[in-house]
């Protein structure tokens, strides 16, 4: 029986993979209570209790422009929080599932990035996240990185599609900027993709990093239009009349984001032999499951 460690299990991608992972095997699940990632000790005492056959860390420190003011806790967390997670792994013969982010880039390509263009993170939540990359493939020989993107989901506390449902409803007139490009990725997507990816772990050749987000390109803008769009017709209450696009120097935010993160999933594609779908078919089935839970 395969013994499966999930950390960041109330999170929105964490809410998920409770119950794809769940038929590979027996999933102990912790959130914030039961697994404190600023305490090194900590960590390692639970991994060595719990001694797990695979670690899958869906737990990190998201706040983008919070972790300008604290790199310090955004480093603990993202960056020496999984490097444990690996050295442990490590020692007792144990496969780790990391995801990380597109924000390890720094935007300035117009083609979409694989897993061999080289990171440059512009801000201090992708410096934190990068940091965790390399501890985690120093550190683990069957370690495993997925990199995604824009990731919004049923559950969990906020993501953009949410943000944008509550002020879609308080709102006739939105901003939203134009000029950062990427692929929104739903949980439920994402999930299942790491999930299929497990039984590949035995095999030596699957470790290292691969990029996963559902297919497709788009500003924030068309999200925000097409979030709209299929929210109406299920019958979201809705007061937005219009979205007006802006560009990034137009809104007021402190931290700087990369302008193009458009991530290829050719790499773990040819593994799971599927294509991730659309982020807009992702997009509608996410609302029918939000709208359902309402």
């Amino acid at each position: 029986m395969t013994r499966i460690l999930l950390t960041g299990m109330a999170g929105q991608l964490g809410s998920e993979l409770q119950h794809t992972l769940a038929p590979l095997g027996e999933v102990i699940g912790v959130d914030r209570q039961g697994l404190d990632l600023t305490q090194p000790d900590q960590i390692r005492q639970v991994i060595e209790d719990i001694k797990p056959n695979l670690i899958v860390n869906a737990a990190a420190y998201t706040a983008v422009d919070k972790a300008e003011s604290e790199p310090e806790l955004a480093n603990t967390i993202n960056g020496t929080a999984p490097t444990i997670m690996a050295e442990t792994a490590q020692k007792l013969g144990s496969g780790l599932i990391h995801v990380s982010t597109d924000y390890v880039f720094d935007g300035r390509k117009n083609t979409p990035y694989t897993e061999a263009d080289t990171a440059n993170p512009l801000n201090a939540y992708g410096k934190s996240k990068l940091l965790g990359e390399t501890g985690v493939q120093q550190a683990c020989d069957r370690a495993v990185i997925i990199r995604t993107a824009w990731v919004y989901g049923v559950h969990g506390k906020g993501n953009f599609v949410k943000t944008m449902l509550r002020v879609g409803a308080q709102r006739e007139e939105l901003r939203v900027v134009v000029d950062q490009v990427g692929t929104p990725t739903w949980t439920g997507d994402l999930a299942r993709a790491i999930a299929q990816l497990v039984p590949h772990l035995n095999s030596k050749s699957v470790t290292g990093i691969y990029h996963y987000t559902n297919s497709g390109a788009i500003s924030w803008y068309d999200f925000a239009v097409a979030i709209f769009e299929e929210a109406r017709q299920l019958g979201f209450p809705l007061n937005v009349q219009q979205v007006v696009p802006i560009n990034t120097s137009e809104y007021p935010i402190p931290t700087p984001r990369p302008a193009y993160t458009v991530l290829s999933s050719k790499k773990i594609s040819a593994i799971l032999g599927t294509h991730p779908p659309h982020w807009r078919t992702a997009l509608r089935q996410m609302l029918k499951q939000l709208y359902a839970h309402r």
